[in-house]
């Protein structure tokens, strides 16, 4: 009988399980009429790859969100159409870039939140806008959906090497992922389904049903097609 995979054991959770103790805030829009606050700090979180900004807001409280690039603390955000402003779609013109979006009104924001990353906002169309995501799919989107106006605080972060493998253990152990990852024709039969055989093969096709059981959901989990064109 083979060993549990990764996957499974992952699964289970124990030594797996993300250091949420570790995160600052899941970063998400407060339930508010109108966001309108100051800037008091910027911080790091390891749950994000983008800075959080904490708010004081007008309405009363403070949270973080998603910090833009060229924010500041002491800066104002308000309903301008300035960088850091959140807003609803409708009120965004039309060609501005725009980041952590709702799907739905009142979500907190959902995408385009990575670092580096934004969206543009394409066209208006009564209760709807259209919108250019990072992946460039054009999504339809409801008009009183908020985002923030600019882009996501923390691109190029993968410019700069990482030079040794302590530190990209670092970088992974914070989002609670496993380091060093060594392929599955690496290993024997008993430890993978590829493993084993004179030479690194595969042996047979590396594509699984996205149906499959989790003992056997390793390689291209269902690919779109496969073969030559």
């Amino acid at each position: 009988m083979g060993k549990r995979l990764i996957s499974q054991r992952r699964g289970k959770g124990s030594v797996y399980k993300a250091p949420s103790h570790r995160y600052k805030s899941n970063a998400k829009y407060p339930n508010s009429k109108s966001l309108s606050g100051k800037v008091l700090d910027l911080v790091h979180d390891p749950g994000h790859t983008a800075v959080l900004a904490l708010i004081s807001w007008k309405d009363g409280g403070e949270s973080f969100v998603l910090s833009p690039e060229g924010l500041k603390v002491g800066d104002e955000i308000g309903r301008d159409g300035k960088i850091g402003d959140v807003m609803e779609l409708a009120s965004i013109q039309k060609g501005a870039p725009i980041f952590n979006i709702e799907l739905r009104r009142g979500d907190g924001g959902s995408l385009a939140r990575g670092a580096g990353t934004y969206a543009t906002v394409v066209s208006h169309d009564g209760d709807w806008a259209m919108v250019k995501l990072p992946s460039g799919k054009f999504k339809k989107l409801k008009a009183d959906s908020r985002a923030t106006i600019g882009v996501a605080s923390g691109g190029g972060r993968k410019e700069k090497p990482l030079l040794k493998a302590g530190k990209k253990k670092n970088v992974l152990r914070s989002k609670a992922k496993k380091f060093p990852i060594v392929s599955g024709v690496a290993k024997n039969p008993v430890d993978h389904p590829h493993g084993g055989g004179a030479h690194q093969h595969v042996g047979g096709r590396g594509s699984v049903a996205r149906g499959a059981p989790p003992g056997q959901k390793v390689g291209t989990i269902a690919p779109k097609r496969t073969g030559k064109r």
